[in-house]
């Protein structure tokens, strides 16, 4: 087998956070796991928290500017209805900033979520085709506070409400419902004030990469690669843009550490962190098991704890075990340079605290033609030197974790090398989120507005006015023959529940 199909596979098992151990000959099918997709045992029951992917990157368009973009819900199938995809309203969603590399935040910028039920009465998530935001026929809706804080030696020394009530852009449930979704996308981006701009939303999933390892080592003879197994799936986004001079500690020093939390409320009232991003797959294949809950509650100031996981880690001893190429020798300094500290002479700080964090030099200038591998690959715009969209973290990291940076050249990777969606030339740059009628239409079907208009009549809440009687009445009887089956089907059930013997 060839060193570039191993390189293959093993990316597999660096976004699956290791294969096995050595010896193994099959491996059993297990959860998905990318960048912080379900990468923990306790958040991955709880995907409202679970922060997936965090991004920053000067702004491509505004290069005075810094964008910051953080993902939550992972693996959001489009058609998930009746219930789809909202923020968490006991939670706090936080994008936190260190300007002087002591890792210890200077500024947290705090999202906060509310609901809004027009008419509880319906199942429906809306009601007929929606058209804005305020759209009556969209039944479910959030909102969302922005608060900016500004901390000394992590003490709160000013609090700023800097948006109120600005609206949520909805689930994207299907060409029928949200016949222009990119509409609803552009009337959730909002301008404050000093420059900056706010988004909170579905999108399509932005990272890229190939999961199918699980199917024994895809399909047991490299008849599985090259799929983006995240395609097709959404997540729930927060995006900010920011003047840079509002986050860097000078013009002399302008390279700063960015991590996302979540603090969900507990029982007691009080807000305990349950979710924590920083770089990508570091909680996947960096951290094991025993670490993986602990590092979720914990801070970059005490990071310390984790230290061991980075110069001696687990991965490169499973490639070796299994597919015979040399791990590095360790301790792993390397390691601790690049993802711990940032690269001398590009996003490391002076006098840095070393500790876990997207490292972005906000003084360099955005690529004229990005190159997916960034720094790897003489791009010092890109991963990680802070994270673009259109990085291929994957390939980078992998290709540094067996030895890039120490000597040991190998162009490893998954053969997925871009996202299957265009990202965006403008704020928020995220690709629209795919929607839930994707897909033919049945045959015979045409895209006649008709029954949609009738069920938006039909369900409006109480003391509106239908536009037409027969609309009502069309309404009953299809609900009287649903009540019809339902019925028969409980009276089935009765009758074979009677003759269980428990």
């Amino acid at each position: 087998m060839g060193r570039r199909s191993l390189a293959t596979l093993i990316s597999g098992a660096l976004a699956a956070g290791g294969l096995a151990a050595a010896g193994v000959t099959t491996l059993e099918p297990g959860a998905a796991s990318a960048s912080s997709h379900r990468e923990a045992p306790l958040i991955s029951g709880t995907p409202q928290y679970d922060n997936t992917d965090l991004y920053a990157f000067v702004s491509p368009d505004k290069p005075d500017t810094t964008t910051i973009i953080a993902n939550w819900i992972p693996f959001e199938e489009p058609a998930g209805g009746p219930n789809f995809f909202t923020f968490a309203e006991d939670a706090q969603y936080d994008l936190r900033v260190d300007s002087d590399g002591d890792a210890q935040e200077d500024l947290l910028f705090r999202y906060t979520f509310k609901t809004h039920t027009k008419n509880d009465k319906t199942f429906l998530y809306n009601t007929g085709p929606v058209t804005s935001l305020d759209d009556p026929d969209l039944n479910i809706t959030q909102t969302y506070d922005l608060e900016l804080v500004k901390l000394r030696h992590l003490k709160a020394v000013s609090r700023t409400k800097v948006a109120d009530d600005v609206p949520v852009a909805p689930s994207n449930v299907g060409k029928a419902s949200m016949p222009d979704y990119d509409t609803l996308r552009k009337q959730a981006i909002h301008e404050l004030a000093g420059g900056a701009t706010t988004f909170a939303g579905q999108a399509d999933d932005p990272f890229f990469l190939d999961l199918r390892v699980f199917d024994l080592l895809y399909g047991g003879n490299l008849s599985e690669v090259g799929n983006d197994t995240l395609k097709g799936y959404n997540v729930n986004s927060v995006a900010l843009q920011v003047p840079t001079h509002m986050i860097t500690e000078s013009a002399e020093q302008p390279i700063v550490g960015i991590w996302s939390t979540t603090q969900r409320k507990n029982a007691q009232g009080h807000f305990t962190q349950v979710s924590r991003l920083g770089n990508p797959l570091v909680n996947e294949v960096v951290n094991p098991l025993k670490d993986k809950d602990t590092f979720n509650a914990s801070t970059p100031r005490d990071d310390a704890q984790f230290l061991k996981n980075v110069t001696n880690p687990e991965l490169p001893k499973l490639i070796e075990a299994i597919y015979k190429i040399p791990a590095p020798k360790e301790p792993r300094n390397d390691l601790v340079d690049v993802f711990l500290k940032g690269v001398e002479g590009l996003n490391q700080p002076p006098h840095v605290t070393p500790s876990e964090m997207l490292r972005l030099n906000t003084s360099v200038e955005p690529a004229a033609k990005p190159k997916r591998l960034g720094v790897l690959d003489g791009d010092n715009a890109g991963f990680p030197n802070g994270r673009r969209l259109t990085d291929d973290v994957i390939d980078a990291s992998l290709q540094v974790v067996e030895g890039e940076l120490v000597g040991a050249k190998n162009d490893l990777g998954d053969a997925v090398d871009a996202n299957d969606k265009k990202f965006g030339a403008s704020f928020p740059y995220l690709a629209n989120p795919t929607e839930g009628s994707r897909g033919p239409l049945a045959k015979g079907v045409d895209s006649g507005n008709d029954v949609r208009n009738q069920l938006g009549d039909a369900l409006r809440p109480a003391g509106a006015q239908a536009s037409d009687n027969t609309t009502l009445i069309a309404a009953s009887a299809g609900a009287g023959a649903g009540g019809i089956l339902l019925i028969g089907a409980a009276l089935l059930w009765w009758r074979r529940m009677r003759d269980r013997a428990y």
